[in-house]
């Protein structure tokens, strides 16, 4: 299958003044130089993986500051990336924002050819279309007033109608669109889907994901720069609404756990859940089930999961994934679709999983373990990138990975199965 959009393991780095640095040599000199604080780089996307085929539409959900916007701007060429690499064919349309390739000072109808030809259009084809432009953004009576007297929505309608009548084979949209009345977007929305019809690549970013759910093939969740699920649209704006919904219920402030390892977790950091029910520790065991961080290919792991409950809790669900160091996935397993009843929980408990055969390529990973509500509404407490794994190679002859598990509940070993990933929601 070929792509029109290819995004290679792209990383996007800023760097953040600290608050009360000084910034002129009159504060240097009265805070003293040792006030001085170089400035803070923070990635803003990291280790982004994106392949689009032609006639597809990917959505692109996240909570404010997470970074869809910079990986969009890095789609368009805005801005280069500093790792990784994009690879795009064809002609690309972008709505990133309402004043790109605007000027406040200009007229509409000179916005609308400055505006085309920047994307590429020349100024005939400009002239060709420009009826067209201005009858779908509907200003014929203001085409002709300055920019700056336009609203942000009739600023939304011209930037979208060139965007569009540029006919790009990859539109890329910023969340440009909830500017717009209803009637408006409705109508953006259709030639949209006229786009995708025709065969053009469009990734859209969008806080609404009933939408993102409707119109687009597949979907992208970032949180602080990286790609936390990514797959079948409706599969990925689930995920994301359990996961605001646990965050919404975690609490502000709890006491800071300890893993076996020394690692902290902090609430809104590598821990959320709404902490009716706790997990209270994890161990994660090898060869000789002693507690450890390394094993070799091959070796059975053992991941043993200790839990209170202050209140009943009606069949919750423990899910347990296996994450390389980047954040893929590479094995997954919860006790509901392995067809294992945990009993309501009140006091405390443990539950463990046992992979009999731990059949992956060498390398760092992490342990997540998380409990679920019954309905996989949001999640009771979830420990992530707390537990550190080191896979060290084996000289075992290796076939694909195949996890063979069986689950144990409070001592008791439920039927065994088997698991090459996936399995969880």
């Amino acid at each position: 299958m070929s792509y029109r959009v290819v995004v290679d393991g792209v990383g996007k780095r800023f760097q953040r003044y600290h608050a009360g640095r000084p910034w002129t040599l009159q504060e240097v000199i009265q805070g003293g130089f040792r006030r001085i604080k170089s400035v803070e780089t923070f990635w803003a996307l990291r280790d982004v993986h994106l392949s689009v085929p032609s006639g597809h539409m990917v959505g692109i959900i996240g909570h404010n500051g997470s970074g869809k916007s910079t990986l969009l701007q890095v789609m368009g060429k805005v801005m280069l990336p500093d790792e990784g690499r994009v690879q795009t064919q064809g002609r690309i349309g972008a709505l990133l924002s309402l004043s790109a390739g605007f000027h406040s000072e200009l007229t509409g109808r000179d916005n609308v050819y400055i505006s085309g030809v920047i994307n590429g259009l020349t100024r005939r084809e400009v002239a060709d279309r420009f009826d067209s432009i201005v009858a779908f953004a509907e200003l014929e009576q203001f085409i002709d007033m300055p920019l700056r007297t336009y609203s942000s929505g009739m600023q939304m309608r011209l930037g979208f109608a060139v965007s569009t009548h540029v006919r790009p084979d990859i539109l890329l949209v910023d969340e440009v669109l909830a500017v717009g009345d209803l009637a408006f977007q409705r109508k953006c929305l259709d030639r949209i889907k006229q786009f995708k019809a025709e065969g053009a690549t469009i990734i859209l970013v969008s806080h609404d994901t009933s939408m993102i759910g409707e119109l687009c093939d597949e979907a992208l969740w970032l949180l602080r720069g990286r790609v936390m699920a990514q797959g079948k649209a409706g599969d990925v704006v689930n995920q994301y609404l359990r996961d605001t919904e646990t965050r919404r219920r975690t609490p502000t402030s709890h006491p800071i756990l300890h893993t076996h390892t020394g690692v902290e977790l902090r609430l809104h950091e590598n821990r959320i859940g709404s902490l009716e029910l706790e997990i209270t520790k994890v161990s994660v065991a090898g060869l000789d089930d002693l507690p450890t961080s390394e094993v070799e290919v091959g070796d059975p792991l053992r991941i043993e999961v200790f839990y209170r409950a202050k209140t009943p809790v009606p069949s919750p669900i423990l899910q347990v994934r296996i994450r390389r160091y980047d954040g893929a996935i590479c094995y997954e397993a919860n006790t509901e679709s392995s067809g294992v009843a945990i009993p309501p929980a009140q006091g405390e408990g443990q539950i463990a999983l046992t992979l009999e055969e731990l059949d992956l390529p060498p390398g760092w990973y992490f342990v997540d373990v998380s409990f679920h509500e019954a309905s996989w509404s949001y999640a009771y407490d979830g420990h992530f990138s707390a537990y550190p794994l080191c896979v060290r190679p084996t000289s075992r002859p290796r076939s694909m990975p195949r996890l063979h598990q069986h689950w144990d509940i409070g001592g008791k070993k439920s039927r065994a199965g088997t698991s090459t990933g996936g399995g969880g929601r």
